[in-house]
């Protein structure tokens, strides 16, 4: 039963985000758990954010890879607590969208007790994966999918694509 259970976590682990498809979602930190129940492989994931409609998507690729790989009765659950978390994209996963050009998120920052509300945006230190300034700003809080704001380098004053911290 534990061989099963680690072979299909190796497979789930292949499964690649539809959204960023340089990521699996076990880069992403979407994949939570996998385990085997009496037979039956359930693999409990979590969106980045309430409605993502990739759900359903990343739920067929996992059911269709587990299927393919030889496991008959496959469930995904959706988890949704704790909440997604970009703290929960991998070195690896950061790695990866920085060479394809996307700028991985900071970490967030872990408060206790009141947030302090402020007027002004926060400054955001958000690196070009183009040349490495720091020197970039906002152009639109979303960009391709709900997740990415698109940005600017004013160094090398090329746009591209920062997944936001969460």
């Amino acid at each position: 039963m534990v061989t099963a259970t680690r072979t299909a976590r190796a497979v789930a682990e292949t499964v690649t985000d539809p959204e960023l498809p340089m990521l699996t979602l076990a880069d992403l930190g979407v994949l939570r758990e996998v385990w085997e129940d009496g037979g039956r492989v359930v693999v409990s994931i979590t969106p980045t954010y309430t409605g993502c409609p990739a759900m359903d998507t990343m739920r067929d690729d996992l059911v269709h890879a587990l299927t393919e790989a030889g496991f008959t009765d496959v469930e995904v659950r959706t988890v949704l607590h704790p909440a997604w978390s970009s703290d929960w994209i991998t070195q690896e996963g950061r790695r990866k969208l920085a060479e394809a050009g996307i700028a991985p998120p900071g970490s967030v920052p872990r408060r206790s007790g009141p947030i302090p509300l402020t007027l002004t945006p926060p400054v955001s230190r958000v690196r070009c994966p183009q040349c490495g300034s720091t020197d970039t700003a906002e152009v639109s809080r979303f960009s391709a999918t709900a997740c990415k704001a698109l940005r600017r380098c004013r160094t090398c004053h090329e746009p591209f694509e920062h997944v936001k911290e969460i």
